[in-house]
């Protein structure tokens, strides 16, 4: 486990004796209390096709809403981690109201930072670098003030595990500082290059990256 990960386990230990000798298990009300999160969320989970009569529509599916870090832990820790997902298919974490969906209203002006690592590689690490993705993201520390961070994606295939950040806008000042964060939090090397694409670009092939970084 990476020190940040350590540190965000810790901060949420049950022990409070550094202030007393007690902890949250004498006080009901400490024990039950949430620590809300500044945005609700939603995961959404797209299944792999299995009949060529399923369009996107039937394979993305809403899985839960959260709004408290306690949520959020319960619910990642029920669910399959990245690296046992099938093929073709993906994890959505995105802000309630918005779907990961290029056609929604919150994303059709924007785009996408990512970075592919390859399996073999990253299978071994890839649950690690997906949870400190969505930490990032559910903490709001991927940006500073520019609200432009609408979700986090992972994309399973064959070669692959995708990981990307999807944007409002395409605006570059904006968004450098989300790239810079994603490629730290991923740890990834100088020469591993994170990609900024619009959605609009991502449907011409052969379109280049608008930022690397």
């Amino acid at each position: 486990m990476s020190e940040e990960l350590a540190q965000k386990t810790e901060d949420l230990s049950l022990d409070s004796k550094q202030q007393s000798d007690k902890t949250v298990f004498d006080s009901k009300d400490e024990f039950t209390a949430k620590h809300p999160l500044n945005s609700r969320w939603t995961l959404w989970y797209t299944k792999p096709q299995t009949s060529k009569t399923e369009n996107w529509h039937d394979l993305l599916k809403p899985v839960i809403t959260f709004s408290s870090v306690e949520e959020f832990w319960g619910i990642y820790n029920s669910i399959p981690p990245a690296n046992q997902l099938p093929l073709k298919s993906d994890y959505h974490l995105f802000k309630e109201g918005i779907r990961p969906e290029w056609e929604d209203e919150a994303n059709a002006k924007g785009g996408k930072w990512q970075y592919s690592f390859r399996k073999g590689e990253a299978t071994p690490i890839i649950n690690d670098l997906w949870l400190r993705g969505l930490l990032a993201v559910i903490g709001e520390t991927i940006e500073d003030d520019e609200d432009e961070v609408n979700g986090i994606v992972i994309n399973i295939r064959k070669q692959v595990y995708r990981i990307g950040i999807w944007t409002k806008d395409c605006d570059e000042s904006k968004l450098k500082t989300v790239g810079e964060r994603l490629k730290k939090i991923l740890q990834l090397k100088d020469e591993q290059k994170v990609e900024f694409i619009s959605h609009d670009a991502s449907n011409i092939r052969g379109a280049e990256a608008q930022i690397v970084l």
